[in-house]
């Protein structure tokens, strides 16, 4: 936990760095964004990824299915080393050729050095039958 309090600025500025990681499908710098200890929680069920190899692995994974990715995100609030944000993103399945939306909300919590140190997120995408 950071002894600093994390400001809006600053989410703001990882949440651009989170944003142009997944848009790029640049696994290695979206495990730069996070500590060398940091616990990525990527569904409140599931085990997390931890630290920067693991994290980087599984987005590897992850962006490899992807394409076309657009991020948005709006910061819902900051108190203390706790940022909590709202994110949206359109993308195309690969190899499907398929459009595809996620809709979620994110809560980290960084570092002095304003790494992300714990990440977790709920989200939810489009049932098919709609």
């Amino acid at each position: 936990m950071s002894d600093r309090p994390l400001t809006p600025r600053e989410f703001d500025a990882w949440l651009r760095g989170y944003q142009a990681a997944w848009e790029k499908r640049d696994a290695q710098a979206a495990a730069e964004l996070f500590s060398t200890d940091a616990a990525y929680y990527w569904t409140p069920f599931d085990a997390p990824q931890r630290g920067r190899a693991e994290i980087a692995a599984a987005w590897d994974k992850a962006v490899s299915g992807q394409r076309d990715v657009r991020f948005s995100y709006e910061i819902l609030a900051v108190n203390g080393a706790v940022g909590v944000a709202h994110w949206h993103t359109k993308l195309t399945t690969v190899p499907a050729n398929m459009p595809f939306e996620l809709d979620g909300v994110l809560v980290a919590t960084f570092t002095d050095t304003r790494h992300c140190r714990e990440f977790r997120e709920w989200w939810h995408a489009p049932s098919i039958s709609q």
